[in-house]
C-alpha cells in the first residue's frame, strides 16, 4: 500500500521533479504537469494551473521503456485535497 508518508509532500512537486516509485509489482509515477511552468503566448493570456498526474504500469520495465498503452493515468488538482486524491487513485489500481 502507497502512503501520505512514503511520498514526498506536495510541494517537492512544484519544483518540476517526479517521484518514481513501486509496490508489490505495481510501479508509480507522481509528478507536476507541466513539469515547468509555460510562458504565455501573449500578455493577456494566462497558463494553464498545474496538475498533478498519478500513472501506474506494471511489469519489470521502466517508465521510459514500458509502452503508453500499458501506462494507466489520471490528473488531480495540484493541491493537499488533490495529492490525498492521487494516493487513493493509485491504490486503487493496485490488484
Amino acid at each position: 500500500m502507497i502512503t501520505e508518508k512514503a511520498l514526498y509532500g506536495i510541494n517537492y512537486y512544484r519544483y518540476g521533479e517526479p517521484y518514481f516509485g513501486s509496490d508489490e509489482g505495481m510501479r508509480f509515477r507522481l509528478a507536476r504537469e507541466p513539469l515547468k511552468d509555460k510562458k504565455p503566448a501573449g500578455e493577456d493570456e494566462k497558463p494553464d494551473p498545474p496538475k498533478l498526474r498519478a500513472e501506474v504500469w506494471f511489469g519489470r520495465l521502466s517508465y521510459e521503456n514500458t509502452p503508453e498503452e500499458e501506462i494507466t493515468s489520471e490528473e488531480f488538482e495540484f493541491s493537499e485535497a488533490g495529492f490525498s486524491e492521487a494516493v487513493k487513485w493509485m491504490n486503487e489500481k493496485h490488484p
